[in-house]
């Protein structure tokens, strides 16, 4: 039994020194903890202007979860750019917040960002299954700065705690990609949901059915938003099972006479695993050409994701010493990539794979938007080669990856979500999703759908879509550079690419400032020189008059002729032909 003396020393001994550890100890854990008037912010860098770079911030108090780090392949009018990256700019200075980055799948769309910002970032752990990760590391072996990656692996079922805000669960979904998952994040105002690239299969191909009793399981909790897959909900009914595919494909198989010819995403595995499956059903070897096909397939096969029998896979080598019939090719450039192999093969540039008449080429994967007019042109070369050309509008070859107008209210159904926001789509899509979601029983004031960079919050009150808005423009990758082509770089580029270059080569006396010689004029993408000499004489003639009407004694000289040159020979060349080449002056002066 305690003393009153004993006691008293010990009451007096914590005013002195405190708590005993372990009561300091949960103290400051308390102190740590969100404090009950923090929001949740969800900020989405990109993905809901355009099908691409997608990425999305979560915020509660000192805690940030990151949620893809995609990249988005250039627009037409962007000549010269490799890809777009997402702004993470918001997150300067805010580095030590971040408490990991999930990511949902192995797409580019989805990763591509990864080796370009992850330093930036400070390099925090990334959440994924098996498969991406071997996609993500193989990646950044081809960026020899970039750091090496923290991964951990993630599965169904587990609950991981992300700072003191969030834990995270991933649950299984069905995209045309193996080892996709959708995010739950528990918050202390809810869950948010958040589908990943999704569809459902009841019968897929190598893969189990999306997990429907999980996903039911959070509608009878109380979830906040859900945040779903936006790419077809223009599109009604429901999305086709690869099993389908696998019907239709077979036909092909059984009709065709000589070799066959597959193009498709180097991403689509599940469609890779499929024609392995046919090809070794119907003995045709299986030969592979692409190194992002042959990458994705070596670290699936390692992974234990395809299944493949001995001797169905076939080295270059063998193939002219392979029967036709006995020889299926998959390849990448259904899209008509410039480089991909099947636009190579088209153009008779590929090392030994030449078109022959008996050929049958499949297209297995549908056209994404603004690739229409370059697919056309690659069927409409294969065929003047004599090749038998299948597509996704003829027979099910190809089944999306997305979720159609059924499958998206049977999520919102299963879910319940207080708040809905439309995400991966460009505007029309998230409106299309939003129409959607309000025919399901979600009021259209807790629709929300926002712009890339446009702030959600919410708080015990409810939510609100924000007039803050943090940076989420362009940032574009050029060769090597990160960043450094922007709307002006790309405004030149495009006006060389319209308009051409007029350059005008002036060599001066230093001495006395005296024009030597006549100017020199190279026109490229402008004009023909040879067939425009009067244009050119008179261009030329403009240009001596410019010097002698200059003092060249002046300290501005140089930077006032070439503006000077630039204005009035622009100017000259509009009113002749209405074009506008970017002139170049260039003073030598000797």
């Amino acid at each position: 039994m305690m003393t009153k003396k004993t006691e008293m020393e010990k009451v007096e001994k914590r005013k002195r020194f405190g708590k005993p550890r372990h009561e300091r100890h949960d103290r400051r854990q308390q102190t740590n903890a969100p404090r009950s008037e923090s929001k949740l912010r969800i900020i989405p860098l990109g993905g809901l202007e355009e099908i691409g770079r997608n990425c999305t911030i979560l915020e509660y108090g000192n805690d940030i979860v990151i949620v893809d780090l995609g990249l988005q392949f250039p627009e037409e009018d962007m000549p010269g750019i490799d890809y777009i990256i997402p702004n993470l700019d918001y997150l300067k200075g805010k580095e030590k917040n971040i408490r990991g980055v999930v990511v949902s799948h192995g797409h580019y769309d989805h990763i591509g960002a990864i080796p370009h910002v992850m330093a930036k970032l400070g390099n925090p752990i990334i959440y994924t299954a098996p498969l991406t990760a071997g996609i993500i590391r193989k990646r950044q072996e081809n960026f020899k700065g970039a750091p090496p990656l923290k991964i951990q692996i993630v599965k169904t079922g587990d609950r991981i705690r992300l700072g003191n805000s969030f834990i995270f669960e991933p649950f299984h979904i069905n995209h045309n990609i193996s080892d996709a998952f959708g995010s739950a994040f528990e918050t202390p105002l809810g869950h948010v949901i958040m589908t990943g690239d999704f569809k459902f299969d009841f019968t897929p191909i190598n893969d189990e059915p999306a997990d429907l009793t999980s996903i039911a399981l959070y509608g009878t909790k109380k979830v906040l938003a859900l945040m779903s897959d936006s790419t077809n909900a223009e599109s009604p009914g429901y999305q086709i099972s690869e099993t389908q595919v696998s019907h239709d494909m077979d036909k092909i198989f059984d009709n065709a006479d000589g070799r066959i010819i597959v193009g498709t995403f180097a991403s689509l595995l599940t469609r890779v695993q499929q024609l392995i499956d046919l090809a070794e059903k119907h003995n045709r070897r299986v030969l592979v050409q692409g190194r992002s096909m042959l990458d994705n397939i070596e670290i699936a096969h390692n992974l234990g994701y395809l299944k493949i029998k001995p001797h169905t896979m076939m080295e270059d080598s063998e193939l002219k010493h392979t029967p036709d019939e006995k020889v299926l090719i998959i390849c990448t450039g259904a899209q008509g990539e410039k480089n991909a192999v099947l636009m190579r093969i088209a153009n008779n540039e590929h090392r030994f794979i030449h078109l022959k008449e008996g050929d049958t080429i499949v297209f297995s994967s549908s056209v994404i938007p603004g690739n229409e007019r370059t697919v056309q042109h690659l069927k409409d070369t294969l065929v003047r080669h004599g090749a038998k050309v299948v597509h996704y509008q003829m027979m099910d070859v190809h089944a999306g990856g997305h979720a159609k107008q059924e499958d998206l209210k049977l999520m919102m159904r299963l879910i319940k979500p207080e708040y809905f926001i439309p995400f991966h789509g460009n505007r029309y899509l998230l409106e299309k999703h939003a129409e959607l979601a309000q025919k399901t029983g979600v009021p259209k004031e807790k629709v929300f759908v926002a712009d890339n960079g446009q702030v959600m919050e919410f708080t015990k009150a409810g939510g609100k879509l924000s007039e803050e808005h943090v940076p989420a423009d362009y940032v574009m990758v050029d060769g090597l550079g990160i960043g450094d082509s922007n709307n002006v770089v790309l405004r030149d580029r495009r006006m060389l690419a319209e308009e051409g270059v007029f350059v005008v080569i002036v060599t001066m006396d230093t001495k006395n400032g005296e024009l030597i010689g006549n100017p020199d004029i190279i026109s490229r993408g402008f004009v023909y020189l040879k067939e425009n000499k009067a244009l050119i004489e008179q261009a030329r003639t403009r240009v001596k008059k410019l010097l002698k009407d200059s003092d060249p004694a002046s300290p501005t000289f140089e930077d006032y002729l070439k503006n000077k040159i630039r204005n009035d020979i622009g100017e000259f060349l509009f009113n002749k032909t209405k074009k506008r080449p970017m002139i170049l002056p260039v003073l030598i002066e000797v």
